[in-house]
């Protein structure tokens, strides 16, 4: 695909950039150590399930819905600086 002064392959250089970022914001939410057997946020107990289900939870259901809600699913950076997504 011609596309001026890019060098050959640099759409999917940028492709694999843009997944390889989403994939380290990922595993760095990801909860590491012991499971909490109380909230941290609201002090309510967590279900022994989900204790063996995800190592390393810290937070409830109800508190960790919460916090999904709060952190951005995905990055709104534009790595090729377009004119249509600059105007969005």
């Amino acid at each position: 695909m011609a596309s001026g002064w890019a060098k050959d392959g640099a759409v999917q250089e940028q492709i694999d950039a843009s997944i390889e970022d989403a994939l380290k914001s990922v595993r760095d939410r990801l909860p590491m150590g012991e499971s909490l057997t109380h909230c941290e946020a609201c002090g309510e107990e967590i279900p022994r399930a989900r204790r063996q289900a995800i190592r390393g939870v810290h937070l409830c259901i109800r508190c960790q819905n919460q916090a999904d809600i709060k952190t951005e699913a995905h990055s709104l950076y534009n790595r090729r600086g377009s004119k249509d997504s600059q105007l969005r």
